[in-house]
């Protein structure tokens, strides 16, 4: 009985597939199929990732990290939003109570400040990616009047009128008046008079009035406009728009 035992123990051991050569062939054949990914590889790998994101950034959405408390209650400090660079790129151009970043470079800076080559680099990339706050030159103001516009500060309710036309703005922070300076401009064709929400803490288009350019910002010194919240997750979504100018008239003389 010990003999049939032991045969039937051998019998076993030794099927087909189950000897000792065969397990080892089919661990190796096992291992060559899951090949590990060496670190180069996944350094490439990370590198293109993030190749792929600047251009989307660049061309399409670009996260923008708020940085200051000009633009509440709309926006606050530490917002992540997602500016759409493709909003006025077909023909489409800003729009009053449109929110939009913008380069201040000419209007709102006079000369872009000088930085070292490598660290701006880094940090361009930094703030494209919404990681770093955006550049110093780079702005985000709500549109208040558009080529051609008469805007005015203020009537006799304390209003900003547009083109004669009362704007009653439901987006200015709570006990903000719409501005404590006065200015009637009218705005040059191809540019835009800017204002933050946050009256009494926004420096805009009024500070600017006395200096080259008055505070106009050329159309084309626009990035993009901010159309969704996408940090932090309770605030997530598209931004509220505003009917404020809704009866605003085109302005004397313009076309299209």
């Amino acid at each position: 009985m010990d003999t049939e035992a032991q045969h039937t123990e051998r019998d076993l051991s030794s099927g087909p597939g189950t000897g000792p050569e065969e397990g080892s062939r089919f661990s190796r054949i096992q291992d060559r199929s899951v090949p590990s990914m060496s670190w180069r590889r996944a350094a490439a790998l990370g590198a293109l990732c993030t190749v792929v994101l600047l251009l989307f950034s660049a061309y399409v959405i670009q996260p923008f990290l708020i940085p200051s408390g000009s633009m509440e209650p709309t926006l606050r400090v530490g917002d992540r939003v997602l500016v759409n660079k493709l909003a006025y790129r077909f023909g489409s151009v800003p729009e009053r109570g449109d929110v939009v970043v913008f380069d201040g470079t000419g209007s709102f800076v006079q000369e872009s400040p000088g930085t070292n080559a490598v660290a701006g680099l880094l940090r361009g990339a930094a703030s494209s990616l919404g990681l770093a706050e955006p550049a110093a030159t780079d702005f985000v103001k709500r549109v208040v009047g558009v080529g051609g516009d008469r805007v005015v500060c203020c009537d006799k309710q304390g209003r900003i009128e547009v083109n004669g036309h009362p704007v009653d703005e439901e987006y200015l922070y709570p006990g903000d008046v719409p501005s404590q300076v006065p200015f009637d401009i009218v705005v040059p064709m191809g540019t835009l008079w800017m204002m933050g929400d946050h009256r009494g803490s926004s420096r805009d288009s009024r500070d600017h009035l006395g200096q080259p350019g008055g505070g106009m910002v050329p159309v084309d010194m626009v990035i993009g406009r901010v159309d969704w919240l996408g940090w932090p997750l309770n605030r997530l979504g598209s931004l509220p728009g505003t009917d404020a100018f809704r009866g605003v008239r085109a302005p004397v003389g313009a076309h299209g």
